[in-house]
């Protein structure tokens, strides 16, 4: 009995996928796996009082704004035309002064987190790990249910983050 090699090409090539599946698993070791709590690495960061502070001035200057508009909110119907064009002018600066705030923050947030990525990626590499998990995210979600605490890097992280 003959075999033909069209009859021999799908075996072959099913036998060269399958070895070529497996070689790069065999030769992979294990990666390590960390966790950081990155609420902990921004509140950590030398600016994150600078973030804070902002936020405190915006919420007690917006949140005075939002009062008055729900006041008037609350007279619904009964509120009168000069109230809903208070109400209207009022939206119009809570939103203005919204934007100016967030013009002032955002940078100094992505300023942050970048700093807190850099200082993680430090440490990971330096401790040889392939992967870091915010614990908060992983815990939350159920991804992951126990975490040895060696492989909590947070601390480290904060050391590298600070100047």
């Amino acid at each position: 009995m003959k075999i033909s090699a069209k009859a021999l090409a799908p075996l072959a090539l099913m036998a060269a996928f399958g070895l070529g599946t497996l070689a790069p698993h065999a030769q992979t070791g294990a990666q390590k796996v960390g966790f950081v709590d990155v609420s902990k690495l921004l509140t950590a960061h030398p600016n994150d009082k600078d973030i804070k502070a902002v936020q405190a001035k915006a919420d007690a200057e917006l949140g005075d704004l939002d009062k008055q508009v729900k006041a008037i909110d609350a007279k619904g119907a009964s509120a009168t035309a000069a109230e809903k064009q208070q109400r209207e002018t009022l939206v119009a600066t809570i939103k203005a002064k919204a934007d100016a705030y967030d013009k002032q923050i955002n940078p100094k947030i992505a300023a942050v987190e970048s700093a807190v990525d850099i200082a993680v990626g430090v440490v990971a590499k330096a401790n040889g790990y392939a992967i870091v998990m915010d614990k908060s995210v992983a815990a939350k979600s159920g991804l992951v249910i126990y975490a040895d605490p060696a492989t909590e890097l947070t601390d480290a992280a904060v050391k590298a983050l600070k100047p």
